[in-house]
């Protein structure tokens, strides 16, 4: 991913070089970053922004209410209302030194949001990540983003962009839950080998440990890729699960958007210090 990430300030740079040019973490180590989760409410984004967190992620939805129906809003599905629309977070977060990551619910909310960001991008000079979900994964549903209008949109603006790219996902506590499967990992491969940007994939912990193999050839295929490891509220997954993605990847190209206490007690097992 190094190689072919933007240089300082592009929205492609490599967000452990920026964190460390910005002394804010010590060594490039995607478990030294840290999140702030589903920023999408006017209070949360406060709350983010005085946090330690180096990123901030949030959902952008397209408004059906409020004054303006067709306005970009910060909201995540079942909800589909908000007091924060994204014009209003992005004059919060340009205030700041963290990056950025949309997670985009709904194709018709991209290119408005594009254009929103186009008014702002001169004051963002730091890595920023666009989220879709555009495959369907393991237990996942079939309510996909199109992949190549959401791509097409977001490069037409911003060629220069870190994308995050992933799969629908379900977990079952009552059943055996399959993993990312061969098939999965190389419709994803198929989309991104013709990329020149940066791409994450985001994938959930719980189904990470049964698709070591599936997603270790995928990252091999090319230095542009790397893991966000994600969790679900209510998903059962144990701190050797995280333990084993460590010892099994690359650390520069793994990323933790995990929840407490896990976050903890995962920091505290592979002596990584926590802001509390």
């Amino acid at each position: 991913m190094a190689s072919t990430a933007g240089g300082p300030g592009c929205w492609s740079e490599n967000i452990l070089q920026y964190f460390l040019r910005n002394n804010q973490i010590t060594t490039e180590d995607g478990a030294q970053i840290t999140w702030y989760h589903a920023a999408n409410h006017k209070a949360q984004v406060k709350e983010a922004l005085k946090s330690t967190a180096h990123m901030i992620e949030a959902d952008v939805f397209l408004s059906s209410e409020r004054p303006d129906p067709g306005q970009p809003i910060m909201a995540h599905p079942p909800e589909t209302s908000s007091d924060n629309t994204l014009q209003e977070w992005l004059t919060e977060v340009v205030k700041s030194n963290k990056g950025i990551k949309l997670d985009f619910k709904c194709l018709g909310a991209v290119e408005p949001s594009m254009l929103l960001l186009e008014n702002v991008k001169r004051h963002l000079q730091r890595p920023v990540w666009i989220n879709a979900d555009i495959l369907p994964g393991p237990n996942g549903n079939s309510t996909v983003v199109d992949a190549k209008p959401f791509i097409d949109t977001v490069t037409s603006f911003f060629p220069d962009v870190t994308f995050s790219l992933g799969w629908t996902t379900g977990w079952h506590p009552e059943k055996v839950n399959e993993g990312y499967s061969w098939t999965m990992v190389k419709k994803m491969e198929y989309i991104c080998n013709e990329l020149s940007q940066p791409v994450t994939f985001p994938v959930r912990a719980a189904l990470v440990r049964q698709s070591c193999s599936q997603l270790l050839w995928l990252l091999k295929k090319s230095n542009r890729y790397s893991l966000t490891v994600w969790t679900g509220k209510n998903d059962n997954y144990s701190i050797e699960d995280l333990l084993c993605i460590r010892d099994h990847f690359d650390k520069k190209q793994v990323f933790y958007d995990i929840l407490e206490p896990q976050n903890h007690e995962f920091k505290q097992a592979i002596g990584i210090k926590v802001n509390v």
